[in-house]
């Protein structure tokens, strides 16, 4: 299967929590219809990105970034790629690459959309959440300038709103 007939496939069958969301996800299936190239960085109307909010074992802090280009701390994720099998596994693959941290688990299907511009275009971000394992450590990546876990209250005073969404998301999954 190829990753946009995965991206479409696991849109169609992603239950959203809410109205809001359900727009989203209708308007990334819509996007998907009219943009073939629409999973990749080369499509200037916009692309599906995959991305996670990676967990500590306990279920009790989150690993965020900063950032370098953006300098703001986020979840890890970003474009996919040829050799990606799907969503699920590019959101893992960029969990890993940008925390350096191995072993990481992906916590059931998507937790929520954001549709977001950056420098590049629109992204139409899948959301995950994984969960590191014990004891794991990051390492900064060439994206980020720094990496640090933060419990989920302390979340909400270095994030923007998407993050603090997606941080709720990711503990109400968890419970």
């Amino acid at each position: 299967m190829s990753l946009h007939a995965d991206a479409v496939r696991t849109l169609k069958e992603w239950t959203a929590p809410d109205e809001s969301q359900e727009r989203l996800r209708l308007s990334y299936l819509d996007h998907l219809a009219s943009f073939p190239d629409g999973m990749w960085k080369a499509c200037a109307d916009g692309h599906v990105t995959a991305s996670a909010l990676v967990v500590d074992a306990a279920g009790e802090r989150v690993l965020l970034t900063l950032h370098r280009k953006l300098r703001m701390w986020l979840q890890t994720g970003g474009h996919c790629e040829p050799g990606d099998a799907g969503l699920a596994e590019a959101a893992l693959r960029e969990a890993e690459e940008e925390s350096g941290i191995g072993g990481l688990t992906r916590v059931g299907g998507p937790v929520r959309l954001d549709r977001h511009e950056t420098p590049c275009a629109w992204h139409l971000d899948v959301q995950y959440v994984v969960r590191a394992p014990r004891g794991a450590v990051g390492t900064v990546s060439a994206e980020s300038l720094d990496l640090q876990w933060f419990r989920f209250d302390e979340v909400g005073d270095v994030v923007d709103t998407s993050v603090q969404r997606l941080a709720e998301a990711a503990l109400h999954r968890l419970r």
